[in-house]
C-alpha cells in the first residue's frame, strides 16, 4: 500500500436519515479509533497460570474525532442540530485504499474557538451507537 493523503480520510454524515451522506464541511484533521474490551477468564486450570480472554465477549466501540475551520455549511448545520437532539445519525469513514467503515455514531461534544485575527475553528467528537458494517474499497 502506498502513503495515502490525510485529506482522503473523509467522515461522511447522513443528513436526510435516507443514505444521502455529505462530507462534514471544513475538517482538516480526521481520526478514528477501534476499542474492544477484554473479558478475563483465568482460573485454577489456566495453562502456566497464564491469563486466558473469553474470545468474542468484550463490548466493542469505535469513536470519530475532527477538527478544522467553521465553514457555516449544511454540515456544520446537521451536526448542531444531532448533538443537541441527542440524534445517532449513520455517519460514514471513508479511509483511502482500505474500505468505508458505516453506522450510527452520537455527536458526543463540538468545541469552537476563536482568535481576534484568525479563523474559527472547531473539534467534533463522536461514540459508536451500534454494530459497524465495513465495506472494502
Amino acid at each position: 500500500m502506498a502513503v495515502q493523503k490525510g485529506k482522503d480520510l473523509l467522515i461522511k454524515m447522513d443528513m436526510t436519515g435516507s443514505g444521502d451522506f455529505e462530507t462534514v464541511a471544513g475538517l482538516r484533521a480526521t481520526r478514528i479509533s477501534f476499542n474492544a474490551e477484554t473479558v478475563d477468564s483465568t482460573n485454577l486450570d489456566s495453562h502456566g497460570g497464564w491469563r486466558e480472554l473469553l474470545a468474542g465477549a468484550g463490548v466493542k466501540a469505535a469513536s470519530l474525532s475532527g477538527s478544522g475551520v467553521f465553514r457555516d455549511t449544511a454540515t456544520d448545520e446537521r451536526a448542531r442540530a444531532a448533538f443537541f437532539a441527542g440524534e445517532t445519525p449513520q455517519m460514514q469513514v471513508i479511509i483511502p485504499d482500505f474500505g468505508a467503515i458505516e453506522g450510527r455514531f452520537q455527536i458526543t461534544s463540538i468545541e469552537y474557538a476563536g482568535t481576534h485575527n484568525g479563523e474559527t475553528t472547531y473539534e467534533l467528537s463522536l461514540a459508536s451507537a451500534g454494530a459497524l458494517g465495513f465495506t472494502a474499497l
